[in-house]
C-alpha cells in the first residue's frame, strides 16, 4: 500500500509566513477556506530546537483540522518527506487575489 502524501502548505498568518506539513488537505464546505488535517511535525527531541518551529509545533498541539482562507494561501506542494516547520517575517508585500461578490445564503436561492 502505497503512503500517504505529504504536502507544505505555505500561508500569511499574522504578519509572517508559515510553512506546515500535512497529510490531508480538502477544499472546505465553509466557502473561501482549504481545510488542513493530519499536521506533521519533526521530531522535537533534538538537541538544537528551531524557535519557530517549537511554536508552530505548540500552536497546532491538539489541533484535529485547521481552516485556512483561501487569500492566505502562498502555495501547497506535494512533497516526498515532511520538513521542518517554519515561521518567518513577512518580508514583501502580497496583495491579496481579488474575489467575487459572496454567493447568496442557501436559503435565498
Amino acid at each position: 500500500m502505497a503512503a500517504k502524501p505529504v504536502y507544505r502548505v505555505v500561508f500569511h498568518q499574522q504578519g509572517e509566513v508559515w510553512e506546515l506539513y500535512a497529510r490531508e488537505i480538502f477544499q472546505s464546505e465553509l466557502w473561501g477556506f482549504i481545510e488542513v488535517e493530519e499536521f506533521v511535525f519533526q521530531d522535537g527531541s533534538k538537541l538544537v530546537v528551531d524557535p519557530s518551529a517549537d511554536k508552530l509545533r505548540l500552536t497546532f498541539e491538539g489541533v484535529k483540522r485547521s481552516y485556512l482562507p483561501l487569500n492566505a494561501i502562498i502555495r501547497i506542494d506535494e512533497v516526498e518527506r515532511e520538513g521542518p516547520a517554519r515561521a518567518v517575517k513577512s518580508e514583501g508585500r502580497v496583495a491579496e487575489f481579488p474575489r467575487g461578490p459572496m454567493p447568496p445564503p442557501r436559503g435565498e436561492r
